[in-house]
């Protein structure tokens, strides 16, 4: 029986990790599972691309809570897949570091005790802001429970208590504090989530925090890897996971979804289906008319998170030496104002690291730099369209584009490292555009939809929709990135399966 004859327990739409962890977990209780992804690579995020012999990561570029027992490493292992992974830890002493125009560089070191004694090394004075600081991260993330493999039952959780999603992080932290360098220090990779003074909650910043705290890691030769191990773990149990199947419609009856059809020409069947894709995106593939005009219209209304422009170079044999950190690198004080950046003056704030090879050793083959970028600077382009799956022209104004700004980036990395340019093999670049082909998001969003401490039940998406056999998954359903969304998937699959027994399983692994 082929795929389109088959009627599946699930269809996921988009095989981003949430999407990927979600068929898994239900191909694991016993469902059978169709994983639909439009791309020619599955993995969204996860997505890696090869230039030179050296592979580069399009969007995850370490990842935390991977030490023994942490949750995602807890949660992998449930999955099968924790023993399979290629990873490289980063520096105890600092897995990241903060840089400004001074020169001056600040750590932050792996784990509660380490982060506070590197603090307090650089600013024993505020040794006690230091201490309120991270007793306010594990308090709030103590308001998530299944953050921390615990069941929702009743205790304390920002269900409860949703006040504590409104504390706006950088006004928090300019109560316990009014040393700038320290405030910028302490919130220094807000790169990692979009970090914005006006808008960034604190939950956000403890969640993200606390989990590179707890493990933080590079995968050797990309996050493809992590993609790759859920697809077998799929196909070992059953399920499918199909390229180049990009779903365009729903057929419905009765109410309830009974097909989806993709632009290649199939239809697939299944009783419940899983979207792993933008809520905008969403409500355009299964129908405007299936959702309520105020859900319409908030999601109108909601912003997305910046996009980036990402540089990419590929180095000469034994030529610049790999650092087992990230760095923050500043060229304005206001570390937290960047997001908004001057045109004038941009970069504001870059992202900075040098890749994990297999067999890692003294020289790096490649670095992977970040820079935030408005979509609107593209939008000229915003007609075009280019993947692998789909190639397309942007045109010689857009390579031009592309080649001013990686000369601007260059000369910010020459200030940083004097004598790069005499270490580089290859020279390649990405835009918004490049986000918005191959991940769907409408202007190329880094972190998808916005969390804003002003107003955050504005950005708050549920996993189940008013469609009664349609859920969402991903980035969007608790925060971003890989840990955030692998814990979306968790919300999702709650709808189906017993949370208590799940967990226990997860926590027992």
């Amino acid at each position: 029986m082929t795929e389109t004859e088959k009627l599946y327990d699930f269809i996921v739409v988009g095989s981003g990790i949430g999407g990927l962890v979600s068929a898994a977990i239900l191909g694991m209780e016993g469902h059978s599972v169709l994983v639909l992804e439009k791309n020619h690579q599955i993995g969204g995020s996860l997505q890696v691309f090869s230039r030179d012999k050296c592979v580069f990561d399009t969007g995850v570029h370490y990842i935390g809570s991977l030490d023994e027992g942490e949750n995602l490493h807890q949660i992998f292992k449930y999955l099968g897949i924790i023993d399979e992974l290629k990873m490289h830890r980063l520096d105890d002493a600092g897995y990241d570091r903060v840089r400004f125009a001074d020169g001056k560089e600040y750590n932050h070191a792996q784990g509660y005790e380490g982060f506070m004694k590197s603090l307090t090394n650089d600013f024993p004075e505020e040794s006690t802001a230091i201490k309120l600081f991270c007793d306010k991260i594990q308090e709030i993330c103590a308001y998530f429970p299944l953050y921390n493999l615990e069941e929702e039952d009743g205790r304390v959780n920002y269900v409860n208590n949703p006040e504590i999603l409104s504390i706006n992080a950088w006004d928090y932290v300019s109560t316990i504090t009014s040393n700038e360098r320290f405030k910028a220090v302490l919130l220094g990779n807000g790169l990692l989530y979009a970090g914005d003074r006006k808008t960034t909650p604190l939950y956000v910043v403890a969640l993200i925090l606390n989990s590179y705290l707890k493990g933080s890691y590079r995968m050797i030769n990309g996050g493809s890897q992590i993609a790759r191990q859920l697809t077998k773990k799929i196909h070992a149990l059953g399920g499918k996971v199909l390229k180049h199947q990009d779903v365009f419609k729903a057929n419905y009856t009765d109410g309830e979804i009974t097909s989806v059809e993709t632009k290649s020409g199939f239809t697939f069947k299944a009783k419940n289906f899983i979207s792993n894709v933008h809520p905008k995106l969403t409500v355009n593939i299964f129908g405007e008319d299936r959702f309520r005009t105020a859900y319409r219209n908030r999601l109108n209304k909601i912003k997305n998170t910046v996009s980036s422009f990402m540089l990419y170079l590929s180095f000469e044999e034994d030529s610049f030496e790999y650092f087992n950190h990230n760095l923050y690198a500043y060229k304005v004080e206001d570390v937290w104002n960047t997001v908004s950046y001057d045109d004038k003056i941009w970069p504001e704030s870059l992202y900075i690291c040098t890749p994990a090879a297999k067999n890692q050793g003294k020289w790096a083959e490649s670095m992977a730099v970040m820079a935030y970028m408005d979509y609107e600077e593209v939008e000229k382009w915003g007609d075009s369209f280019n993947t692998v799956a789909e190639a397309g022209e942007r045109g010689a104004a857009y390579e031009a584009f592309k080649k001013e700004k990686e000369e601007v980036v260059l000369k910010e990395l020459e200030n940083i490292y004097p004598g790069i340019r005499k270490s580089i093999k290859g020279i390649y670049s990405s835009t918004p555009l490049t986000y918005k082909d191959y991940i769907g998001t409408e202007d190329g969003a880094l972190y998808g939809i916005l969390k804003d401490s002003n107003n955050i039940m504005v950005s708050k998406i549920n996993a189940k929709t008013r469609v009664p056999n349609l859920f969402q998954t991903g980035q969007n359903i608790v925060f971003h990135g890989i840990l955030g969304a692998t814990i979306g998937s968790l919300v999702t699959c709650f709808n189906f399966l017993d949370s208590k027994e799940l967990i226990d399983k997860i926590k027992n692994a």
